[in-house]
């Protein structure tokens, strides 16, 4: 496989910044399950690995072989909290995180999730780490961009370097004909939602190519989709990494509903959420803008539990 090459160019993180992308979240704090980490390797790419053969991802039943009963189905991937999560690993083998699950006893999550405890991981084993969402084209076809999140992670000699958790499978791998590393993602493969917005404000990007399904498919594409896929941006940049169908804050249901305001928030966001992030200008901005920063409940458009507001921790 090729390598995705290098990151962002940056000499050194800024010690603000190393602290508190290494500090676990409320949501990726494996609080008093933390002495279940205590055999981790301090590899990024083996904890990727690790992270995968404890997680099916909820399409994946067939490819796997594994009828994945609806209950899991439709609940394990409303779980939020990286706690959580790990007592539901630990419930269904109780054995060491090191030891990889039969797809039966696996978490079944999505792509948010293999990210969260590959973060998890990181964080615990001090290694600065966030999750980022955008679009991949490898997990669309014929130029449509996939919804999707990863791991960035930071590397000494590199910088910001990013890892999808949930290719790291030789059978994924074959499956979406994934011809480089996953724990070295190209840039250019996966963009991340700021600089989608931002391609598609200057013209040089179809929305429609944008999204969860292609428009044949369904309505869940175009700038409205990218401009949500900015504000969970923002939030998981901020170390708020709530679930992909947690929505708030002014945000159109179609393109047609846009303001001109509603633009200008997120070109205003989407000058932070990109891959350059300036760690100082990504933190104000969430924290004084009331139309992008979390609140503490949330609207769940939950796609098998149906709507229904949700408060944090």
């Amino acid at each position: 496989m090729s390598s995705g090459g290098p990151a962002v160019p940056s000499v050194h993180l800024a010690p603000e910044a190393a602290t508190f992308y290494t500090a676990q979240s409320s949501f990726s704090d494996p609080g008093g399950l933390a002495p279940l980490y205590a055999d981790l390797p301090d590899d990024p790419a083996q904890l990727g690995c690790l992270a995968r053969d404890l997680m099916v991802h909820r399409l994946e039943g067939e490819r796997f072989g594994c009828a994945i009963p609806e209950e899991r189905l439709h609940n394990d991937a409303e779980t939020r909290y990286l706690d959580d999560i790990l007592r539901i690993i630990i419930g269904r083998q109780h054995a060491p995180l090191t030891q990889r699950r039969d797809v039966g006893d696996r978490f079944v999550g999505v792509c948010r999730d293999f990210a969260l405890l590959h973060c998890s991981f990181l964080r615990h084993v001090g290694v600065p780490a966030r999750l980022r969402s955008g679009f991949a084209d490898y997990v669309g076809s014929d130029g449509f961009h996939g919804d999707h999140v990863v791991t960035e992670y930071w590397d000494a000699e590199r910088g910001w370097l990013l890892a999808d958790p949930q290719m790291a499978d030789p059978m994924v791998v074959d499956t979406f004909g994934i011809d480089f590393d996953p724990m070295d993602v190209p840039r250019d493969r996966f963009l991340v939602a700021g600089k989608v917005w931002q391609a598609i404000r200057a013209g040089e990007a179809d929305p429609r190519t944008f999204g969860l399904h292609p428009p044949q498919e369904g309505p869940m594409f175009g700038q409205w989709f990218v401009a949500g896929a900015v504000r969970l941006d923002l939030a998981a940049l901020n170390k708020v990494e709530t679930l992909l169908w947690d929505v708030w804050g002014p945000g159109p249901g179609s393109d047609e509903e846009f303001t001109d305001a509603i633009r200008e928030l997120y070109d205003h966001a989407s000058l932070v959420a990109c891959d350059d992030v300036p760690f100082d200008a990504v933190r104000n901005l969430f924290a004084r803008n009331d139309g992008l920063r979390t609140p503490r409940t949330v609207l769940s458009l939950a796609p098998f539990n149906g709507p229904r507001e949700v408060t944090f921790r």
